[in-house]
């Protein structure tokens, strides 16, 4: 069975709470059931991880780069300037899928550029909730191709 992260960081915790408007009212708690949830219909164990501390999210992927076989990764506000978390994603084999719950291109120019983005095998973004179980059907394409 394969195992994916599913790691979220900043803020996301405060899902449902949060500017409605923009991000839903959803908690990440019911997210992360649901993608839970698809990866056991798909055949994939998922693990959640939010943190709002760059070095606790570093760390997950250098673990990621042994204990899991793809990640799925919303980095929140880090996504616009955490080069150190850019290279952690870099530096490991793991796929990685970047996901945005809002339209990160259409909001604040600010949000529009991704650092993380060119380390991943797929971005996603302005999806909702739904977001995240296409980033588990990507890594599941990518592992097919892989073999």
């Amino acid at each position: 069975m394969k195992k994916v992260l599913l790691m979220n960081g900043p803020n996301l915790n405060m899902l449902g709470v949060r500017e409605p408007g923009i991000y839903g009212t959803q908690t990440l708690a019911s997210i992360e059931a649901e993608v839970q949830a698809y990866g056991k219909e798909k055949g994939v164990e998922v693990t959640c991880f939010q943190s709002n501390h760059e070095g606790a999210l570093i760390d997950k992927l250098h673990e990621a780069h042994t204990a899991f076989d793809g990640v799925i990764y919303n980095p929140g506000a880090h996504t616009h300037y955490s080069y150190a978390l850019r290279d952690a994603v870099g530096s490991i084999a793991t796929p990685v899928v970047e996901v945005h719950i809002s339209d990160i291109h259409s909001r604040e120019p600010f949000r529009a550029v991704s650092v993380i983005e060119p380390e991943c095998i797929a971005q996603i973004a302005g999806k909702g909730r739904a977001g995240y179980m296409e980033a588990l059907d990507v890594l599941l394409a990518y592992w097919e191709e892989a073999n």
